[in-house]
């Protein structure tokens, strides 16, 4: 069951096969639209998903709202180290009660 403010709410779980079986139970990729009303964050070596959640949104589990936003990264972690220092990544304005 999942929770009426999850951001996981309205996505479609996997539907039977021509056979009737489910080959697996879980949920969908859920649809990620256009991040607006965003702020650029030039990235630091020592940045941390959580951490610039916390420090944009006073809540370290929103850190998913920072990588749907930057959908060229496949992973959250790749957005941020050494490598990405100096680069800029967006960060979605705050929207009152989000909850992860």
């Amino acid at each position: 069951m999942l929770l009426k403010k999850s951001r996981y709410k309205d996505t479609p779980q996997f539907s039977p096969g021509m056979d009737g079986e489910v080959l697996f139970s879980g949920l969908r990729s859920r649809q990620i639209g256009d991040a607006a009303g965003v702020i650029e964050h030039e990235v630091v070596a020592s940045d941390r998903l959580d951490q610039l959640a916390r420090h944009y949104y006073n809540d370290d589990r929103l850190w998913w709202r920072i990588v749907d936003a930057n959908p060229q990264f496949y992973f959250g972690p790749e957005m941020l180290g050494d490598a990405m220092a100096g680069r800029v990544i967006l960060i979605p304005k705050a929207k009152e009660s989000l909850v992860s």
